[in-house]
């Protein structure tokens, strides 16, 4: 290729690392729920100043003019869609600092979810929230929308009263907005981000202290319960800090979402968005925050460059969280959730097939979709690797490595390649004692994983598979499981157990009157598998509620079994996929392809 096309380092952008560099990031957006679309202004500042071309990334935007920083008109054009990357928009502005595009985005915008009043808890009023990760940002603002381009960035939002606006940014006031009946939220990020990172949510949204440097957004009606589950998040940070190092983003703060959110959590930095799913009543799925709050020194801090380097972001973060639950809760709790991994690693392995390249931890992905590359995998995968690295220097010696890792670094994006050379500079011969080649660029799971044990964990899945010979653990012994307990007998059952066996576990575990959605989605998963239709309105429920991709792709594949469960899971997403984010109703959608064809169907 011509040496234009070798700056292009990432397969899923257009920004050319030759062309000269935005470091500045200035949004001014005005929120329309009736169009579903936000009038944007995007102002860009460049580190020299910009002759043509300047490519950016733009998705399903309408650019509607650009100006140069001293108002003369820049020239730009928008090229062809292209399936994956949307379309460039090349710039040819005339030697100039900083230029403004003013666009406006589509109510399709991929990274946008526009929910009506009765997608939310409080019923009365609509919501908007912001999904970037791993390439939709150039769907909210034209700029170059890959993690090697960090940017600053400052904003200000105009939303309809009495909703407010919170970003992944420090909040810097409000004040009436330019329209009547409008108010306008500002913000500032001082740190460099990628931008997958931009963050926006909008909603009639309250607020509680959780520490000195942590509070939790809601719905009102949601509030109470957030700030209750999330009440030892400042203990988490201190903890945190004492592995990691000092928090560098000044505060962690967190949004919890309607339940249509995609994901688990989502590091925004500064406002971790979290799914009400966790709200369990009794902190028993806090892990998710402590996997988000990790984030902010692996990813956020320490960021892969692109997504073919994903498991530098979440392979590292799995290993942090599990040290950090580890450190709150004793050894017992992290192998149990070691446990719990391992069986959503095996589910990814199957799903994509244990030689797929889908299955290395340093991905090739030109010309393929990262949400449909998305899976247990480089988290899975990647922590296991990352522990091997640990048990094989010691411990003492890698938080040594990962302190200096850090440090070297922050606030950057780098490689794989990057990393092994870092690895082998601080910890030489490390990386070929453990095969790290193998672990990197070969499918599957190489035969020295780490192996996680407890005498706890033996006797959970030793009674899970005993089920189907009829064993069954006493009512006491019940009553007395933890959560990652319960989950590891459950998920140690067979996958299709009898009317009666499914009977028998209801009524001793009362699993579908459970509110704790990771015990409850198991339960249900098991329950669809062996159609059993006592648990069917349970299931009906969940599905067209959450739209947490995590219990989705389970529920559904495991109707997929039977003739009456998939006449369920087809009315069932027929009336639930409007409500369901876009990633969300994919997932569910490619599922649902693959069932058999039925006689009535």
């Amino acid at each position: 290729g011509s040496p234009e096309r070798m700056a292009r380092l990432d397969p899923h952008s257009h920004a050319d690392s030759a062309q000269p560099r935005a470091r500045h990031l200035k949004l001014r957006l005005a929120v329309d729920f009736e169009a579903r679309r936000i009038d944007g202004e995007a102002a860009l500042r460049f580190d020299a100043p910009a002759e043509g071309p300047l490519d950016l990334d733009s998705k399903a935007l309408e650019i509607l003019a650009a100006v140069s920083d001293s108002g003369v008109s820049v020239p730009f054009e928008v090229g062809p869609e292209q399936p994956i990357l949307g379309q460039r928009v090349r710039l040819l502005p005339p030697g100039t600092r900083e230029v403004r595009l003013r666009y406006r985005t589509s109510p399709r915008a991929p990274a946008l979810q526009w929910l009506s009043p009765e997608q939310t808890a409080g019923g009365a009023h609509p919501f908007l929230f912001s999904q970037c990760q791993p390439i939709h940002a150039r769907s909210l603002a034209p700029l170059p929308d890959t993690p090697r381009h960090r940017v600053t960035y400052e904003a200000e939002v105009e939303v309809p009263e009495p909703l407010s606006a919170v970003m992944s940014a420090g909040a810097e006031g409000e004040a009436p907005g330019a329209h009547p009946g409008t108010r306008v939220f500002r913000f500032r990020m001082p740190q460099p981000i990628p931008p997958y990172l931009l963050a926006l949510a909008v909603g009639r949204l309250e607020s509680r202290e959780l520490g000195p440097r942590s509070r939790v957004h809601a719905e009102p009606e949601t509030l109470e319960r957030a700030a209750h589950e999330f009440a030892e998040t400042e203990a988490m940070i201190a903890r945190a800090e004492e592995l990691f190092g000092p928090y560098d983003w000044d505060r962690y703060d967190m949004l919890v979402l309607p339940p249509s959110f995609p994901y688990g959590g989502m590091e925004n930095p500064r406002m971790t968005f979290l799914t009400p799913t966790l709200l369990a009543g009794d902190r028993s799925l806090v892990d998710v925050v402590a996997h988000e709050l990790a984030h902010s020194w692996t990813g956020n801090l320490v960021t892969n460059a692109d997504m073919e380097h994903f498991w530098l972001n979440e392979g590292f973060t799995v290993w942090a969280e599990r040290r950090l639950l580890e450190a709150l809760h004793g050894e017992e709790a992290t192998v149990l959730a070691w446990a719990i991994g391992e069986k959503a690693l095996e589910e990814s392995m199957e799903r994509f097939g244990k030689s797929s390249p889908l299955t290395r931890l340093r991905t090739d992905l030109a010309g393929t979709d990262p949400d449909d590359a998305f899976s247990s995998v480089p988290y899975e995968k990647g922590a296991r690797f990352v522990t091997l690295l640990e048990r094989t220097a010691g411990r003492a010696r890698f938080d040594r490595f990962m302190r200096e890792y850090m440090a070297r670094f922050r606030f950057t994006s780098i490689t794989t390649e990057e990393f092994l050379g870092f690895l082998e500079g601080e910890l030489p011969g490390l990386a070929a004692r453990v095969d790290a080649r193998a672990w990197l660029y070969e499918p599957g799971l190489p035969p020295n994983a780490p192996v996680f044990r407890s005498e706890r964990k033996d006797a959970l899945v030793a009674l899970g598979q005993g089920f189907a010979r009829g064993e069954r653990p006493a009512a006491s012994t019940i009553a007395g499981w933890t959560t990652a307990e319960t989950l590891v007998y459950l998920q140690s059952l067979p996958r299709e157990t009898g009317e009666a066996g499914c009977a028998w576990l209801d009524a001793a575990m009362g699993l579908t009157g459970r509110g704790n959605h990771e015990v409850l989605v198991e339960w249900l998963t098991v329950a669809a598998g062996s159609d059993f239709q006592p648990a069917f309105e349970r299931l009906r429920e969940v599905l067209l509620t959450v739209g947490r991709m995590k219990y989705l792709r389970p529920l559904y594949a495991a109707m997929g079994r039977h003739e009456r469960t998939r006449a369920l899971a087809r009315r069932v997403f027929a009336e639930a996929a409007p409500r369901y984010h876009a990633l969300s109703r994919r997932v569910a959608a490619s599922v649902i392809e693959k069932y058999p064809e039925d006689p009535a169907s």
